[in-house]
């Protein structure tokens, strides 16, 4: 292999190996919260959950490797004809087929392995990861059980856990409540000191009880009461089926090998074939994309003689966005069958190659010019006395001072100052490059993530267009400190490459005064995060989840909750009715259970067809009931009444009133309210009191992320750009384990919320201080 053949192909595997590794962490973050609390509550082996994330890869290299081919092609040779390599190559003979002949090594090689990742590996990954979930059933059941919260997520069972401890195997519950609602007006009940929940296979688990009791009754039949004790009992639980089941895909599709999708495709009817077919395609669609996106993006690139890795980054940004819309467009119209499964599923990369064929025979012909649109942008260029125009960012030669001099000011008082402004100016332009590229995957995955309910249950294009301009706040937030921390990198590790910082140094100024206005900056972001979040987050957040709830398929949630029939009290009692009149503060069919707080026993029940909320005696009215004292499984007391009240259950209308709200949809102020009410209400608010503290230290990441960049990336400066980037996702893996980690304890009670929330970024602060006191000024 010649050695310019080596050298274009390494710029541009480098490249492409920088875009995977970042797309794939990007994705991988949204559920590293879910698997670590997993392990901290130890509701799961650490090799479990370990498989658990090896398993979710191949299924993100579906669509970040051609992302990936796409960065590296469009990046690597912009880079080359930015510093006029491309034209030196050009002008010694080597064409545009050339470059293709060259580059399809690297193409192809990518293609063979989006193709066995998409064939073989994918699919098998799914199908482990299918098989890996049942086996791990009872501790996602586990997981999603939280203390004092009642959860309903099993079919005609209410489960109320007081607390939840760490087991060896699995979490270990105590003060279990449960109820079979099977019939609503007579619930029987299950009462115990411990519990832990166990699985027996893919659809069945069981709760093993300890120590403990089982209530019966008859609602026709007051006089009839039969208390049971136990010291263990176990208690059958199927799992819940899937959601609309009659309307999802035949067969589990995504965990089937390759060849059994044509083979079933062959057999079953045409509705149900077009399903397979469009599986079938569709895995050998996505991995084709690297073939046609490099055809489009080796003319493009060779074109950038102007804008550099800047106008390479964009435009990969653009044609992923492109190509990826087109694919669910032809997607949805073969799932509807409009059109053949092939024709659908293909249509992007059909698209793309004749762009692609159409583009390479212009850049042959005739030289095209990707970056002249900036001729254009008059707040990007600047003018001599003789009215000559001046590219700023863009222009490809020309010293450093040179391009300093061009560049329009960010801001025309003394400070900035230039130097500033030409540190700042670079860092807005990646800045803002590194967001648009990760909420374009972001919106792209999440998509393909819904594309199945959204054809499923008929959602319109609006609804959809809707929930993603409502879900790119909630992007924008989580992942702002990510791309401040690869802005800064980006931003003086060129810097330090081609020596300004050095001779910046040699005038006399501080490294220390070089950075000062990036930190400056990000003050403000983080204070603009705070405030983002304090003003409009919170309602998009909640519009977002009720879109997501309707494509789903969902009821809408409403946030007064009428339907919700179990409530814990201020003390050690639970309340159950069938119906309440909020307006008219009024109960109908109401049950009360009071416990020991000690042993989690019923030592009081109380059921009452109607109660009332009197003004008078600022006390409910009970009516038509009976009322038993308990004590173990002996009936010590029970004497039916007409009407009567009960001093000890002396919460007022408001408090069954509440709203149920999500962390993320209220502000910090509202936050803090709803804390106070609740844990006046004895609620457990452990959780919420974490995300508080959150809601300041999550904006001040941004600030951290700039620190701990600064000197890594005048550090790695020289070793080139895989360096740097390896530093920057190794940085973020860090810090994400970490404070998902301290989350994780915080929400269990294992640490103070403040500590929880504080601890990740007053570590990674520490350490980009120490760091900085090292660089050489």
């Amino acid at each position: 292999m010649r050695i310019l053949t080596r050298y274009i192909l390494r710029e541009v595997a480098s490249h492409a190996l920088i875009g995977v590794a970042i797309f794939t962490f990007v994705l991988f973050t949204k559920d590293l919260g879910h698997i670590l609390e997993l392990v901290v509550r130890n509701s799961a082996p650490l090799s479990s959950v370990l498989e658990v994330m090896a398993l979710t890869l191949p299924i993100a290299f579906t669509i970040t490797i051609p992302a990936g081919v796409l960065v590296g092609i469009l990046i690597g040779l912009s880079r080359l004809a930015a510093d006029s390599e491309i034209t030196a190559m050009r002008a010694s003979g080597i064409g545009v087929w050339n470059f293709l002949r060259i580059l399809s090594i690297f193409v192809a090689g990518a293609w063979l392995v989006a193709l066995t990742n998409s064939v073989y590996l994918a699919p098998a990954s799914q199908a482990a990861l299918g098989r890996l979930q049942d086996r791990l059933k009872s501790a996602q059941a586990s997981f999603e059980v939280q203390p004092r919260v009642f959860y309903e997520g099993f079919p005609k069972i209410v489960l109320y856990v007081h607390d939840v401890k760490g087991g060896q195997r699995a979490a270990v519950w105590k003060g279990v409540f449960l109820a079979d609602i099977s019939t609503p007006g007579s619930p029987r009940i299950w009462q115990a000191e411990q519990g832990i929940l166990v699985s027996e296979g893919p659809t069945r688990l069981h709760l093993h009880l300890i120590n403990g009791s089982t209530h019966e009754t008859d609602a026709k039949s007051p006089d009839h009461y039969q208390i049971s004790s136990f010291q263990q009992t176990d208690i059958p639980i199927e799992v819940p089926s899937t959601e609309n089941k009659q309307d999802v895909e035949p067969v589990p599709m995504g965990e089937m090998d390759t060849r059994s999708l044509l083979t079933e495709a062959s057999k079953a009817p045409p509705a149900t074939a077009r399903w397979y077919l469009i599986e079938f395609h569709r895995r050998l669609a996505l991995p084709s994309a690297c073939l046609v996106l490099a055809l489009v993006g080796i003319p493009l690139g060779l074109s950038s003689k102007k804008g550099g890795k800047s106008s390479g980054f964009v435009l990969a940004i653009a044609l992923v966005f492109l190509y990826y819309s087109a694919s669910l467009i032809g997607l949805s119209l073969a799932r509807q069958g409009r059109v053949s499964a092939g024709f659908g599923v293909w249509f992007a990369d059909i698209v793309f190659l004749l762009g692609g064929a159409f583009l390479l025979w212009r850049a042959e012909r005739r030289p095209l010019e990707i970056a002249h649109w900036l001729a254009v942008r008059n707040p990007f260029r600047s003018q001599d006395s003789a009215g000559v125009m001046f590219p700023g960012l863009t222009s490809p030669g020309g010293t450093a001072f040179e391009r300093a001099a061009s560049r329009w000011r960010v801001s025309g008082v003394d400070f900035p100052t230039i130097l500033d402004d030409y540190v700042l100016r670079d860092f807005f332009t990646y800045l803002g490059m590194i967001m648009a590229a990760f909420l374009t995957l972001m919106l792209v995955f999440t998509l393909f993530e819904l594309l199945t309910d959204i054809m499923r249950n008929h959602i319109s294009a609006w609804v959809v267009g809707d929930y993603l301009l409502n879900v790119c706040p909630y992007f924008i937030y989580n992942l702002a400190q990510y791309g401040v921390l690869l802005a800064v990198l980006i931003t003086f590790g060129l810097m330090e490459r081609s020596n300004e910082v050095t001779a910046i140094k040699a005038t006399g100024v501080s490294i220390y005064r070089v950075v000062v206005p990036v930190l400056v900056i990000c003050v403000g972001l983080a204070s603009g995060l705070f405030f983002f979040d304090q003003f409009y987050l919170p309602r998009a957040n909640k519009r977002q989840d009720a879109l997501r709830n309707q494509i789903k398929g969902r009821p809408a949630q409403t946030y007064l909750r009428p339907d919700q029939k179990w409530i814990f009290g201020q003390h050690s009692d639970i309340y159950y009715y069938q119906f309440f009149d909020a307006d008219r503060d009024q109960f109908a069919d109401i049950s009360v259970f009071q416990f020991n707080p000690r042993t989690f026993a019923i030592t009081e029940r109380v059921h009452a067809d109607r109660a009332h909320w009197s003004e008078v005696t600022q006390r409910w009215i009970y009516e038509q009931g009976w009322v038993r004292q308990l004590s173990g499984d002996t009936i010590e007391s029970y004497h039916q009444f007409d009407v009567t009240a009960f001093p000890q259950f002396a919460e007022l209308p408001t408090y069954f009133k509440k709203e149920v709200k999500q962390s993320s949809e209220m502000n910090f102020d509202e936050l803090r309210r709803y804390i106070h009410d609740l844990q006046q209400s004895g609620f457990d608010v452990v959780r919420l009191k974490v995300q508080l503290q959150r809601k300041l230290a999550v904006p001040f990441v941004t600030l951290v992320m700039s620190v701990l960049a600064i000197p890594f990336s005048l550090s790695a400066g020289k070793r080139g750009a895989i360096t740097g980037i390896a530093t920057a996702v190794g940085i973020a893996a860090g810090f994400e384990v970490v404070s998902r980690l301290f989350e994780s304890m915080g929400n269990l009670s294992q640490l103070p919320p403040a500590l929880a929330a504080w601890s990740p970024d007053v570590i990674f602060a520490l350490l980009g201080a120490y760091l900085i006191l090292k660089v050489p000024t």
